[in-house]
């Protein structure tokens, strides 16, 4: 029935909004921007109708939830930056009955996860902010999904993306885009340094780190990186311990996807962490690779684990 359109890893850095100010940063960030509209562009040909946003700044310490609110409108400032993103103001039309359906097959799948179209709660900057670039005209609507999760594990999470595949392939009417909104390494430079590392990673050990996976994204090495990805998330830093990472993974086929990843904006550091934007093609898959989910008695050293 519908159709999984387009699949991305892409950033959501601050910065991009701060380099549109005049002054010295201005212009800086055009790279991931252009990335932004470069995705965007590449939804609206498709025909995607709705944004699947997978949010590593909504952070949650039980179950999995959806922001399905039928629209989005408001001014956000960033909490943790309000220097970077302030009084920013933005709007979307939401898609509740996409974001129960959503909900409905990942609980029937065995992944608990609530959905929330009676809400006040808006999204958080890791969908805002590709939201300011890809969907200035309104013209996709916008589901967000809590991916900063605390105490989740990573095969659940990719569970999770597989089973929404399945809701919009078995259930839906239309097309939407599924988007990992977060980083590689996330170590953020140390206060008082984050001017010195506005365009660098923190250490050698991150950046060659997240280089070489971006060289297996390129080489289509997926069973090795699924396998390295819960030591990645923990040594690397991973944003919101890379659970947006499994999430959209978990879509694609888990470790029996085979496609090569595009590169739309190439690798680059900001305030010490590791940003990207890049295109996972959509290819057929039966999702025999992906995780069982996890019982609530496993223990936790024979399972993938984001609390590490």
């Amino acid at each position: 029935m519908g159709q999984l359109a387009l699949a991305a890893k892409i950033t959501h850095v601050p910065s991009m909004v701060l380099s549109e100010m005049p002054g010295p940063r201005h212009g800086t960030r055009k790279e991931a921007i252009d990335g932004h509209r470069d995705i965007s562009r590449r939804c609206r040909e498709l025909g995607v109708d709705t944004l699947v946003v997978f949010d590593t700044h909504w952070l949650v310490n039980a179950n999995y939830h959806i922001n399905c609110a039928p629209h989005f409108q408001g001014t956000y400032t960033s909490n943790e930056l309000p220097h970077f993103i302030k009084n920013m103001p933005f709007e979307a039309p939401g898609n509740p009955a996409l974001g129960r359906l959503l909900a409905q097959v990942c609980n029937e799948q065995g992944v608990e996860t609530l959905a929330h179209d009676d809400t006040t709660l808006g999204p958080e900057y890791g969908t805002l902010v590709p939201l300011r670039y890809m969907n200035e005209d309104q013209h996709f609507k916008v589901v967000s999904v809590s991916a900063l999760c605390t105490v989740h594990y990573l095969n659940d999470s990719a569970r999770l993306g597989w089973a929404m595949r399945k809701a919009v392939e078995d259930h839906y009417d239309g097309k939407v885009a599924f988007l990992a909104s977060g980083s590689l390494s996330h170590r953020f430079a140390q206060n008082g340094l984050a001017p010195e590392f506005a365009f660098k990673i923190w250490s050698p050990f991150l950046e060659h780190l997240d280089r070489r996976v971006v060289a297996m994204w390129q080489d289509a090495e997926w069973r090795d990186f699924c396998a390295m990805l819960p030591e990645y998330a923990a040594k690397g830093h991973g944003e919101g311990f890379m659970h947006d990472t499994a999430m959209l993974l978990g879509a694609l086929g888990w470790s029996d996807y085979d496609a090569p990843a595009e590169i739309v904006t190439p690798y680059f550091g900001a305030s010490g962490t590791g940003q990207i934007n890049a295109i996972f093609p959509v290819t057929p898959q039966s999702g025999a690779a992906v995780p069982a989910p996890v019982a609530s008695s496993a223990r936790v050293d024979t399972a993938v684990s984001s609390r590490l």
